[in-house]
């Protein structure tokens, strides 16, 4: 009954010790983050760098007309109440904090020691400035779209990139991040580091039309579009997508598709390039055809992840922030994309993303899926439908 007696007090201190009892803090805000009114990067930075248009879109990666245009729009949810104790972080520092770390790609120990904030503090801002922008600037940014809508995107694919009846183009990236806690090896991929899948489809223009965010590292791009409610929506014909048309100068018709590369499979509405390396000269122009037209994700990839250099190293937060962050980028992109436009130089390369692993999708494909393909192949090698400089790069 004694040795009882004694571990339930053990017990009890141990309780007490680890949830009750306090502790003297050392400082109740310490020296250095209590200068940030006079020495933090905002308030030393901001009002000189505002004036010089080039060097604000440098820092924040958009324009100061957008930048105005965000803060508007976010500000609202991001107001925090002073207390006699200390005065809240405005909204305004609350941004350019967060577009800073979007932007440059820096750790929060650096944000924390140039804006002078505390380090959990900096977590905490960046958390819920994302979630606010998601939260307000969505539907903005990922509309659903009518019928019309889709065929504006297709007429842009037809007359930038010669390929009739396309509605977007899709594919995957991996996107590193720190090894979530207890994940074991579900997002470990085939490149040998820990990673989320980012799923996206792009317009002509390099918008992202939808994105899927957070998959397992080790899941292919089909898997992972399968799952996806867009793959549903396709399936069950809630998209609001078009009906079929004739392919320019013929009478053939033709359904709209999204184009992919050889990780998606075949089917009604998503058209993939023939596979094999010994191939006929109609179906090499109709992969260099297809491929001309996929390079819109990619670009749009590319011109995402030289803007918002977050994408240039492990993402090193915890996985929910991490994929709130790919998502908040994505957006940004979008807003910045209709705002600002885009430097040409921001489209020569993707770093920061790796392709998802490939893995040929189903192998069961309708004959009638191929016919249609096939169709699309003709029309490319036929007068109407070839373009004089195809035969250059087969």
């Amino acid at each position: 009954m004694e040795v009882y007696y004694k571990k339930k007090a053990i017990l009890a201190y141990l309780v007490h010790k680890k949830y009750v009892r306090t502790y003297d803090r050392r400082y109740w805000v310490h020296p250095f983050t209590d200068s940030r009114l006079l020495r933090g990067e905002f308030y030393t930075t901001f009002s000189d760098i505002r004036e010089n248009p080039e060097k604000f879109f440098t820092y924040f990666r958009m324009s100061v007309r957008s930048f105005d245009e965000l803060a508007t729009k976010v500000s609202p949810k991001l107001i925090s109440q002073d207390t006699c104790m200390r005065l809240s972080i405005p909204p305004l520092e609350m941004i350019a904090v967060t577009l800073r770390y979007l932007g440059s790609g820096c750790d929060q120990i650096d944000l924390h020691l140039t804006y002078r904030i505390g380090h959990s503090t900096i977590g905490k801002i960046l958390r819920r400035v994302c979630g606010v922008i998601w939260e307000v600037l969505r539907s903005e940014t990922f509309p659903e779209l009518k019928e019309e809508q889709w065929r504006d995107i297709a007429d842009g694919f037809q007359n930038y990139s010669q390929f009739p009846n396309c509605l977007g183009a899709i594919d995957g990236k991996h996107v590193r991040i720190r090894k979530p806690k207890m994940s074991g090896s579900l997002f470990y991929n085939y490149k040998n580091y820990f990673s989320i899948v980012l799923l996206g489809i792009v317009d002509v223009n390099y918008k992202f039309i939808y994105i899927d965010v957070g998959a397992f590292g080790k899941e292919s791009d089909s898997t992972i579009f399968e799952k996806t409610n867009f793959y549903k929506a396709l399936e069950n014909n809630t998209l609001n997508i078009p009906k079929s048309r004739p392919l320019p100068g013929t009478n053939i018709n033709m359904p709209y598709t999204f184009i992919g590369d050889e990780a998606f499979s075949l089917s009604s509405n998503i058209m993939r390039p023939y596979s094999g390396k010994v191939l006929s000269h109609k179906k090499r122009v109709f992969n260099y055809r297809l491929s001309r037209a996929r390079r819109h994700v990619e670009s749009g990839f590319g011109i995402m992840s030289n803007k918002w250099k977050i994408f240039h190293k492990p993402i090193n937060a915890n996985l929910d922030l991490a994929i709130q962050v790919v998502k908040t980028c994505c957006l940004l992109h979008n807003y910045v994309r209709v705002r600002d436009g885009i430097n040409i130089q921001d489209v020569m390369s993707v770093t920061g993303f790796v392709d998802a692993e490939q893995d040929g999708g189903t192998t069961s494909t309708t004959n009638q899926y191929i016919q249609t393909r096939n169709k699309l192949a003709d029309y490319f090698v036929s007068d109407v439908g070839s373009v004089h400089w195809q035969n250059n790069y087969i």
